[in-house]
């Protein structure tokens, strides 16, 4: 029997999802920045109270407490962290501060980023006078070129210390190859500052971290893990400590960016950053997978953000190798997510340029909030205008927590953009309504089309608060048929880190030419290849080991990054078997190449004359965890009935409609398994509402899940 709490702890509120036998329960408090265990006792606290459960009872009988949060994303955000000193080979030290040139784009939108006149860097977390370089240098073999000098290291790390550093980054030339040098940096520092001198200052070594070359993007990696290390360090530690004291033995668990978990003691801060929006792509990969859903869209639509991934069936995985974290690229293999500026809180402004409205990506976020909550904000937001346009219940928005004002959001909607455009406040909300919906589609279509998929194969789903609302007009705008609102959609992050396997991903930059195109030679050193992985997994065979794991548990994946030439386009390829032995098995996995190179580039692009090499080596090791049951989440076809006649009627305004609809609203506690909604209808619940907008309808699933079809496909799929 499963019995697991997962919680997945945001900047506004800290979700619960608790598992007990056959029962699934969720739960909601405010997140309490100033100590998260508080907030995750009030949502536990809540959750536990639903099923006349005591703490200690629940504390002492979970097999695992899992976390996903935002803790480390907020404080790169705020800038709160230590002073750090960097320590780089002599030579390198503009490395960092230079950011391959194109520094002052990333993480910006994108009409920031061409506008070059005006281009700004980030200021940086490392100052120049804070990047010491010392003498030594390896070959891109290994080999030393350079001995490391001693005294130069000392000295360098004496002025750092001088010039304020509580942390210190280690990022040499080619360690990834070699971390000799690295290693011997580290101990030099321990014994010139011993703990009782600096406290238990964090040392970084880079090749520890990612294991790519690419020394920009690396020691970037390395400057975020040392500047998150201690907010991640006293956050996660309190909630360790706040288990304890209530019962619970068994490691702390975290959720990674990576799509696994692992216990606190093997994680790096680095590995949490956007944990909570892996953990929803995780949910609904199991979820698409126990219900033949096929090609899925994820959407995650909150009060801030929109979030994207995908779920290609056949298991297809799609990571990002470089993501950009704020402002700076990091090289650490991470989930693939889309953000964009686009939720219930982003700011709906007059477009005085192109005399329309704009949205996001500014945010109201929840204090002052949007108009409507009548705490002094003087921006109108997308919740301003699902108020306006009818969808929301002034007094029973979350839960009847918060009490809506519809003059004021009115009033301000009219100033803010109906006068500008000379049209009431009603048309002005139906143009934010669009903008938002068509700025959400597009995102999606631009994702789908750029890997070569056409929105109409894939099915939406739509999680997170805000995401039942804006579905259907979501798919309208992007060519999509069918949507499915998962169980417990409000807290689905929360959910997925219930789901997560514990996972370890290691990786090393290798120069491995497999087809020599001057040569026509295939490798022959298939025992030099064979290491390579081996050595990888022990790495991941270690960590698991050491967090409890038996060693037959533990299995390895094996991916590997290549490309044609020297081109930079490079494709990850998993690999069937985690080891080459003759060369048959080498020309099935250039024919595995070929054919993932022409699914995504097109087929005939293949150019294996340029010659073919890979450029990484990944293993992934994991052990399976059970898994939550939602085979049923889906309405049964033979138990479709009409739902029976709304608890009230409400005109709405709808896109396309000059007058206002005729609406029923709806109860979702009200409504069974099997139940038919017809549109136009609203159908709210305690932490969420679905809007089921004309030509649509809704099929009330286990869970509080809801199936939206368009209405002009159904006597087709019957």
């Amino acid at each position: 029997m499963m019995e697991r709490v997962s919680v997945d702890i945001g900047g506004t509120f800290t979700d619960c999802f608790l598992v007990w036998g056959d029962q699934y329960v969720s739960a909601k408090a405010l997140t309490t920045h100033q100590n998260l265990a508080l907030g995750f006792n009030a949502a536990l606290g809540q959750a536990i109270g639903q099923l006349d459960l005591s703490l200690e009872q629940v504390m002492g009988e979970v097999d695992s407490v899992r976390y996903a949060t935002t803790l480390g994303t907020n404080a790169l955000i705020e800038r709160r962290g230590p002073t750090i000193g960097v320590i780089t080979t002599a030579g390198f030290e503009s490395s960092v501060p230079l950011s391959r040139g194109r520094g002052y784009g990333e993480g910006l939108p994108d009409r920031f980023r061409k506008d070059l006149p005006m281009a700004q860097r980030p200021e940086p977390i490392v100052p120049i006078p804070l990047i010491a370089g010392v003498r030594e240098r390896l070959s891109e073999k290994g080999e030393v070129i350079m001995a490391l000098d001693k005294e130069d290291v000392r000295s360098q790390v004496r002025k750092l210390v001088d010039r304020g550093a509580q942390a210190f980054v280690v990022s040499l030339v080619n360690s990834v190859v070699n971390p000799a040098h690295e290693l011997r940096v580290e101990e030099l520092i321990r014994s010139e500052y011993p703990e009782h001198m600096l406290g238990s200052a964090p040392i970084i070594l880079a090749h520890l971290v990612a294991g790519r070359k690419g020394e920009y993007a690396r020691t970037s990696s390395a400057i975020v893990d040392a500047f998150l290390h201690k907010a991640m360090y006293l956050g996660l530690s309190t909630l360790e400590l706040n288990l304890r004291d209530n019962g619970h033995e068994r490691p702390m668990q975290v959720v990674h960016n990576s799509g696994g978990m692992a216990q606190l003691n093997s994680t790096d801060a680095l590995q949490t950053l956007h944990s909570g929006p892996v953990a929803g792509i995780g949910a609904s990969e199991h979820l698409a997978a126990e219900t033949d859903l096929g090609n899925v869209v994820c959407s995650d639509m909150g009060g801030t953000s929109f979030d994207i991934g995908l779920v290609v069936e056949g298991g297809v995985k799609f990571y990002d190798f470089n993501p950009v974290i704020d402002r700076w690229m990091v090289n650490i293999p991470m989930v693939h997510l889309v953000t964009l500026g686009a939720g219930g809180g982003s700011v709906a402004r007059y477009d005085r340029l192109r005399r329309t409205v704009a949205v996001g990506p500014e945010s109201a976020g929840s204090d002052p909030g949007p108009a409507c909550y009548d705490k002094g904000g003087r921006d109108v937001t997308v919740t301003d205008a699902d108020l306006i346009l009818g969808y929301l219940e002034p007094d029973n928005y979350a839960g009847g927590q918060i009490a809506l004002s519809e003059k004021r959001a009115t009033s301000l909607f009219q100033r803010n953009i109906g006068k500008p455009l000379d049209i009431d406040a009603v048309a002005a909300a139906k143009l934010v309504k669009q903008k938002v919906d068509n700025d959400m589609a597009n995102g999606i279509a631009q994702e789908l089309r750029a890997r070569g998929y056409e929105p109409a194969n894939f099915t939406l789903l739509a999680y997170g608060g805000n995401g039942a609302l804006h579905a259907c007009g979501i798919a309208d705008a992007i060519g999509i048929k069918k949507v499915l609102v998962p169980p417990f959609s409000a807290i689905f992050s929360a959910v997925g880190a219930g789901n997560m396997d514990q996972l370890h991903i290691h990786e090393r930059s290798v120069y491995l030419q497999i087809y020599d195109s001057v040569t026509r030679a295939l490798l022959s050193d298939f025992d030099g290849f064979n290491a390579i992985v081996e050595q990888l997994e022990e790495r991941g065979r270690q960590d698991l080991v050491r967090q409890g794991y038996a060693e037959d548990e533990i299995e390895h994946r094996l991916e590997l990054d290549m490309r044609y030439g020297n081109q930079l386009a490079q494709t990850a390829v998993v690999v069937g078997q985690n080891r080459i032995t003759r060369n048959r098995e080498l020309l099935e996995l250039i024919a595995l190449f070929g054919r993932d190179y022409g699914k995504r580039f097109g087929e005939g692009s293949q150019a294996p004359e340029a010659g073919i090499r890979i450029n990484t080596v990944r293993v992934a090791s994991f052990v399976r965890a059970p898994k939550l049951a939602f085979s049923k989440v889906l309405p049964d076809p033979e138990t479709l009935r009409p739902a029976p006649e709304p608890e009230v009627r409400k005109f709405c305004h709808f896109i396309g409609r000059d007058e206002p609809t005729d609406t029923g609203f709806y109860r979702l506690d009200s409504l069974s398994p099997g139940h038919v909604v017809e549109g136009p209808a609203v159908v709210i619940s305690e932490s969420t509402t679905f809007l089921v907008e004309p030509g649509w309808r809704l099929s009330v699933g286990e869970y509080g899940a809801g199936w939206l079809e368009r209405q002009d496909i159904i006597g087709e799929a019957e």
